[in-house]
């Protein structure tokens, strides 16, 4: 105080002509002292006559202190009665903020409001969810624990405990303290106290070996020499807190070297401050016994203190001192816009300005508010609305340097005033944590990993959770995600479901290894008709070829052939075109080809037993019935065809949901009811033939082929009857794959049953291919039954 004091007086461009003086008043810390010395000031006497002011010289401009909220907070209450300014340096207790209370009150060190939002951005910037707090037991504790609280509680963190250090204890209920913290999960604990209130809770922690707790510190211990000693070096050691800002003024170091006692002989201050640096006593002090023993030194005034390593002389980034210092300035730089006040453009009634000389408090008051300074970024207000500073603080955090003593480093700065999210600025790289490189964890749960999602347990904070994995088709890429998210339509989550990929397609492709046996296999048995057809055609005059009507084994043959081809129509990308075609090929070419069948069937009974005497059936013996039979067979599956696709055709589609995790590229059949009856018009004609030919397969062998038609009805039908369940019960390509197998598998019973027994006679039993042969079978045959 006194060195800004001496620097303004010095300086021309501030205040001019006008000398600044001061009295200093020790309160002792004690409200009571406080409140006495703030009467004294104003009045001016020792006896205090209230409202009169007996000042010898100059007038009294405003108050730098106390240092306590304690000891701020009465004297607050009478100097806002006269609206004499008073600035603080060290109260940080919200209540002050009121300007209803305490209308003429500021101060340079921000409000424990501010320090609590820079602690808990300061949790949450390292993710400590889950941290417990300890706070004296007056109104700094209180005070500050109750906001960061909120404040914790609104950024998403959690507090695990909550204890007071009761100061009117001895061990300020250590003991039951460290049991606290030792038995939470909390591995960060914030500290609201002054340094030598946790003297005794520091020891017991010491005493009982704790470890693994990083503490956060409030402003007023973050950088105490009290504490950096070597008993507390583990215990402390990756500290990490808040310290009031630490300005620069220029010049102080020089002056602090040179305030010795013989420049200062009648400043008391001064010797106490020489006898407190060099641990020594002056000859003529009264010493309070055992105060000094006799190894106490005597101080004589030569000593340098620039040979003292220690808080005294570290004056290159002061804190508590910078705050005194602007607080002398911010009076200073009132009274300077108060002296250079020009009437009429006064700020008082009709313009008019103040006496520097002779002035009323609230007028200076009026000129604090809008105090002004200028540092090397821009002006800035000494104090806001509330009579608040900017508030800024530096990060502060305990290392162990080099020389194995405990050091303050200064790591960061935060800034109120910054934007959101802004505001912190933490250099982590000269962090070094206590026992590992690697920062502290303090959560109640681990965290949810990407795929996961938080489940709140009942009846424990929102800290405390379960990590439950995401349903499938849902995934969640961030940690401690709330809830999962569907992955869109055309996506799936992948193995870990923290991402969505996309499904892949399917469909029954030529490339695939089944679309490509089927379509070999197809393309394979489709030839085998045409041989057979060439083979028939070679031996057309054969009795094995004329029997049963050779132009019908034609033409079933070149309908068993469409038959297999019609089977490719499945396979491959489902166009709408494709999905026009290959139901009703299939239906189609099936009607054809069962017809045939049936047609031959019939043709072998109509001309067994148009050789009894006076059959009616004669007239029906001809290729006119045949081919009737086929085309009105055939012709109604046409019409149902028909109707199918005009009515509610096939068409191709985007199926997600039949096969999670797949896109199936398939034809939606249109109507179901003309699928089915489709397919249910095809195993009536098949039933039909195979009645027909069961009731025919006991007519005489040469030239009957009703046998083998009704083993290749039966094999047919075999087929479908199983390919019913199986269809409704099989989804994506294999269903496609199933109905094309089913074509292939019951065409070719129908190709073997039928033709193989013919083919086997004409390639490999040619002397069996004649007609004295068949009849010769047929008149055994008729033998046998006469022997019978």
């Amino acid at each position: 105080m006194v060195f800004a004091i001496v620097e303004i007086n010095r300086n021309p461009d501030l205040l001019p002509n006008i000398t600044l003086g001061f009295q200093i008043y020790d309160s002792c810390n004690n409200p009571l002292f406080a409140l006495q010395g703030t009467l004294w000031m104003l009045t001016g006497k020792g006896k205090h006559i209230l409202n009169y002011r007996c000042l010898r010289a100059g007038l009294l401009a405003g108050i730098v202190g106390d240092a306590g909220s304690f000891c701020s907070i009465p004297m607050a209450r009478v100097l806002g009665l006269y609206r004499q300014p008073q600035i603080s340096y060290f109260s940080t207790s919200p209540v002050l903020s009121d300007r209803n209370q305490f209308p003429s009150f500021f101060r340079t060190i921000p409000s424990d409001d501010f320090q609590s939002r820079g602690l808990a951005q300061l949790v949450i910037h390292f993710g400590w969810t889950w941290v417990g707090i300890l706070a004296e037991d007056n109104d700094y504790g209180h005070y500050g624990a109750e906001i960061l609280q909120k404040e914790l509680h609104e950024s998403g963190a959690c507090v695990a405990f909550s204890e007071h250090i009761i100061l009117s204890r001895a061990d300020r209920n250590a003991p039951h303290i460290v049991q606290i913290v030792h038995r939470s999960a909390a591995n960060v604990v914030v500290v609201f106290a002054l340094d030598s209130h946790l003297v005794p809770l520091f020891d017991e922690m010491v005493r009982q070996n704790m470890t693994g707790k990083t503490l956060i510190a409030s402003e007023a211990w973050s950088t105490s020499a009290l504490l950096s000693i070597d008993k507390y070096l583990k215990l402390l050691s990756g500290t990490i807190g808040l310290a009031i800002y630490s300005g620069e003024m220029p010049g102080f170091k020089e002056y602090i070297n040179n305030a010795r006692p013989s420049n200062f002989p009648d400043d008391n201050y001064i010797k106490t401050f020489w006898a407190t640096a060099f641990d020594c006593r002056w000859q003529d002090s009264e010493a309070l016994p055992g105060s000094w023993d006799n190894k106490t030194k005597l101080c004589t005034g030569a000593e340098r203190i620039d040979s003292v390593n220690g808080v005294y002389n570290d004056v290159t980034r002061p804190r508590f001192t910078y705050n005194v210092y602007r607080a002398v300035y911010a009076i200073s730089v009132a009274l300077h816009d108060l002296n250079i006040c020009q009437t009429p453009r006064g700020p008082f009634h009709h313009g008019t300005c103040a006496n520097v000389l002779d002035f009323q408090p609230w007028q200076l008051y009026h000129y604090i508010k809008r105090a002004r300074f200028k540092d090397e970024f821009q002006t800035k207000a000494f104090f806001d609305s509330s009579g608040n500073p900017l508030a800024q603080y530096d990060i502060v955090h305990w290392q162990l340097g080099t020389d194995a003593k405990l050091h303050h480093q200064t790591v960061g700065r935060y800034d109120s005033s910054a934007p959101t999210g802004r505001s912190l600025h933490i250099n982590s790289s000269i962090i070094l944590w206590a026992g590992s490189a690697q920062t502290p964890v303090s959560v109640c749960t681990p965290s949810c990993h990407s795929g996961f999602r938080k489940a709140a347990k009942e009846g424990q904070p929102t800290c405390c959770f379960s990590c439950i994995q995401c349903s499938p088709g849902e995934i969640t890429n961030q940690t401690d995600s709330v809830e999962c998210f569907k992955c869109p339509w055309n996506q799936w989550p992948n193995g870990k479901q923290n991402r969505c990929i996309l499904k892949p397609t399917e469909f029954l492709s030529y490339e695939g290894s089944l679309g490509t046996s089927l379509t070999v296999i197809s393309l394979i048995l489709s030839a085998l008709p045409i041989v057979i057809l060439v083979l028939f055609i070679h031996y057309r005059n054969t009795p094995i070829v004329k029997a049963n009507n050779r132009n019908l084994s034609y033409l079933l043959l070149l309908s068993l052939t469409l038959c297999f081809l019609c089977s490719l129509a499945f396979i491959g990308y489902p166009t709408q075109t494709k999905c026009h075609i290959r139901q009703v090929a299939f239906g189609i070419s099936f009607a054809m080809c069962i017809s045939c069948i049936l047609a031959k069937t019939i043709m072998v009974v109509i001309a067994f037993n148009a050789t009894k005497p006076n059959s009616d059936l004669r007239r029906w013996v001809g290729p006119q019935l045949s081919y009737s039979v086929i085309g009105g067979s055939t012709l109604i599956q046409v019409l149902l065809c028909a109707s199918w696709l005009i009515g509610s055709p096939p068409s191709s589609e985007i199926n997600i949901e039949s096969q999670p995790g797949y896109i199936i590229l398939q034809c939606n059949e249109g109507s179901p009811m003309a699928f089915w009856c489709m397919l249910g018009y095809l195993g009536l004609l098949a039933s039909i033939s195979f009645i027909v030919a069961f009731v025919a397969r006991k007519l005489p062998d040469s030239f009957n082929e009703a046998k083998f038609i009704t083993f290749s009805m039966l094999a047919f039908l075999s087929v479908w009857f199983s390919f019913i369940p199986a269809y409704l019960s099989t989804k994506g390509k294999y269903l496609v794959a199933l109905e094309s197998f089913a074509i292939l598998s019951s065409n070719f019973s129908l190709v073997f049953c039928i033709f193989f027994p013919k083919c086997y006679i004409i390639l490999l039993k040619p002397e069996m291919n004649t007609k004295e042969c068949l009849m010769g079978r047929e008149a055994s045959h008729r033998n046998k039954t006469i022997e019978t």
